[in-house]
């Protein structure tokens, strides 16, 4: 399936659509770290929104009027109306029927009771009541340190860039977590070496 375009949506605009929601919904990706530094730092692409995996359902019967598609390997697979992501997927395209623009783009994340799962490392885990902050205008994001992992696996430019941006910004257990994690996914990796920031 054809990939097409992007529609660059701010978060504000995103947080109208997302209220609805009773299940827990987080901005990500670079966003997510421009809004813990308060500022927009770059362009961005698209917009990132996380959710677990588990409340899927709750969440694409809200957006059953949109196209949705399974994004993975480079590939786009339409979802089916009322169906769930392929457990291997964990990122769905969204935009309004008949639209060609994609608008949102759901990160699945995986939860274990009351613990938030890296998919990557399970045994790296946190209380989900720790992984979402707020602006001062209430919208959720990732934490960063969180969103820093992520990003942490064959970082590209725009990777490194936000990690010289937010890392010093990080608040001592932020940056002790991400330390901690970044030995275990990694030991050899770049930015745990990054003393000015890490140590």
């Amino acid at each position: 399936m054809r990939s097409g375009s992007w529609l660059a949506i701010s978060p504000p605009e995103a947080a109208a659509w997302l209220a609805p929601l009773s299940a827990p919904w987080w901005f990500a990706g670079g966003w997510a770290l421009d809004l813990h530094a308060g500022a927009q730092s770059r362009p961005h692409g698209d917009l990132d929104v996380g959710i677990l995996r588990r409340d899927a359902r709750e969440v694409l019967a809200e957006f059953s009027s949109w196209e949705i598609c399974e994004a993975a390997a480079g590939v786009l697979t339409p979802l089916a109306r009322g169906g769930l992501p392929r457990p291997s997927v964990n990122s769905l395209w969204c935009r309004p029927a008949g639209a060609e623009e994609w608008l949102l783009e759901f990160l699945l994340d995986e939860a274990i009771e009351d613990d938030w799962v890296f998919r990557r490392q399970p045994n790296i885990r946190r209380r989900l009541s720790s992984i979402v902050r707020r602006t001062p205008h209430a919208l959720p994001y990732l934490a960063p340190e969180i969103q820093l992992l992520y990003k942490s696996r064959n970082p590209r430019m725009q990777d490194e860039a936000d990690f010289r941006l937010i890392a010093p910004r990080l608040d001592a257990p932020a940056r002790a977590w991400l330390n901690e994690a970044l030995a275990r996914t990694d030991p050899g990796h770049a930015w745990i070496s990054s003393a000015q920031v890490l140590k």
